[in-house]
């Protein structure tokens, strides 16, 4: 939150994008910064994605583009997998 500057009460939209959550500072956005400087994920939005209360998700800022992208665990392991399948031509030992 501090590398994208942003603070309690900025308006956010949130959306889904091949299995990922991006989100980014949008003036007319649904969504807001909470006066703890947190981001809080809807359940319809964690439901696009398949995440359960209480999952733990990789978050990277992206400061040029003022957007935070939430990578949920299904992701994590299909990027994983990618990479291996690139590394060992699919075969896993």
């Amino acid at each position: 939150m501090k590398e994208l500057q942003w603070t309690p009460g900025l308006r956010l939209s949130i959306r889904e994008r091949r299995g990922l959550i991006v989100v980014s500072a949008d003036k007319q956005g649904v969504f807001k910064v909470t006066k703890e400087g947190h981001i809080r994920l809807p359940a319809v939005v964690r439901q696009w994605c398949g995440l359960a209360a209480g999952d733990r998700v990789l978050i990277v800022a992206e400061p040029a583009s003022n957007r935070l992208v939430v990578h949920p665990p299904a992701k994590i392991d299909e990027m994983i997998g990618q990479a291996h399948d690139a590394v060992f031509g699919g075969e896993h030992e």
